[in-house]
């Protein structure tokens, strides 16, 4: 393929049966055997007329638009956004999910700490970055390495909804989290909200796209692989699902050498 000047870092978490996500795959793995019976059903053949009796292999795949790594649109936070009817993932610009990477490294706050606005403004100034609009916003808490450990979706740390508001005032149009979900963990808001009842607790940021459209990418993967915090490309492509409140993706870095 001749000489490349980039590489790619994935940022994905996988697909998989033994993953601790609340809503987890379900997947049915079938061998090539049952692939040259299913074949021999379909054609009017018997499994014999292919070679060793093998044809294809395949899986079938049980899951929601929100299990593993995913972006979700507009419609998942509220039916309406900014006084329209809220967008569903394949009405997205593909022009979002394509674009200038900044990472933002918590990965030294503990498990259910609420990402503030001067969190975010500290790490820009420690980065000497400033925010452009249609950067994509990536926040590492290093939850991803609990993906199999019990509890994982209650063991990240969050964004607030100010925060989120900040972003998005920024002009960021797509922000990410290596957490099972953008906000705090539910179990937290959960217990803040039985202790004192209350507007403003319960998916606090993700409400905040009831008033202005964005879209987030939740359960990224091995961003402290990321070599620095910005001036890298990012794409993020949902997959097309016609109405839906979330496509899954397969984010990727893109690192160019020189």
């Amino acid at each position: 393929m001749g000489n490349r000047n980039f590489h790619i870092i994935d940022l994905s978490s996988p697909l998989d049966n033994d993953v601790k996500e609340p809503m987890p795959p379900m997947i049915e793995y079938m061998k090539h055997e049952e692939g040259a019976v299913q074949a021999a059903n379909l054609l009017g053949l018997e499994p014999s007329d292919f070679p060793e009796s093998k044809a294809w292999a395949n899986e079938q795949v049980t899951l929601t638009t929100h299990t593993g790594t995913h972006v979700d649109a507009p419609w998942h936070y509220w039916p309406t956004s900014e006084g329209e009817r809220a967008r569903t993932i394949d009405e997205m610009p593909l022009e979002w999910f394509y674009g200038n990477g900044v990472l933002f490294d918590f990965s030294d706050k503990p498990e259910g700490y609420e990402i503030q606005t001067e969190d975010l403004q500290e790490k820009l100034e420690e980065m000497n970055y400033e925010l452009h609009p249609y950067d994509i916003v990536l926040v590492r808490t290093d939850a991803d390495k609990k993906l199999y450990e019990e509890h994982y979706a209650f063991r990240h740390a969050g964004v607030s909804a100010d925060a989120t508001r900040w972003l998005i005032d920024q002009g960021i149009k797509v922000m990410g989290t290596d957490g099972w979900g953008w906000d705090i963990p539910l179990n937290l808001q959960v217990q803040d909200y039985k202790s004192n009842p209350r507007d403003g607790v319960l998916w606090a940021a993700h409400y905040v796209g009831k008033d202005q459209e964005y879209c987030q990418i939740e359960k990224l993967a091995n961003l402290e692989q990321l070599p620095q915090s910005y001036g890298f490309d990012v794409a993020v492509f949902p997959v097309k699902i016609k109405g839906a409140s979330a496509g899954w993706a397969r984010p990727v870095a893109i690192i160019k050498e020189d």
